[in-house]
């Protein structure tokens, strides 16, 4: 691989990155199933993740024209409604493989 060469991830257009983000965070929203522990113990990220990212980028973009969302803001864009209100209808307790499996693959993204 040339490392003086961008990824193609980088040449994406930011209209076609916000859409495919979009339709990933209403793919979430819809799969209530997908439990944010399962998400962690596959991916390494879940929904409170996404949110965390939306933060963190309002935040390197601001005074760009960017209003500022913080975290709790942004979990209300990923979950479709305040996190409490998801976690009550949706969210179960974790079971310990569960955690482990999190734990584990946790440790990848370092």
């Amino acid at each position: 691989m040339d490392t003086n060469s961008r990824p193609p991830l980088d040449d994406l257009p930011d209209a076609v990155a916000a859409a495919a983000f979009r339709r990933l965070v209403r793919h979430l929203q819809h799969r209530h199933d997908a439990q944010n522990i399962d998400l962690m113990g596959l991916a390494g990220f879940c929904r409170n993740c996404l949110a965390d990212w939306i933060a963190d980028a309002s935040d390197d973009l601001q005074g760009q024209d960017i209003e500022l969302i913080d975290w709790v803001d942004g979990r209300e864009i990923v979950y479709g409604m305040p996190y409490n209100e998801w976690k009550a209808k949706y969210g179960v307790e974790a079971t310990p493989e569960q955690a482990a499996r999190m734990k584990e693959s946790m440790a990848k993204n370092a």
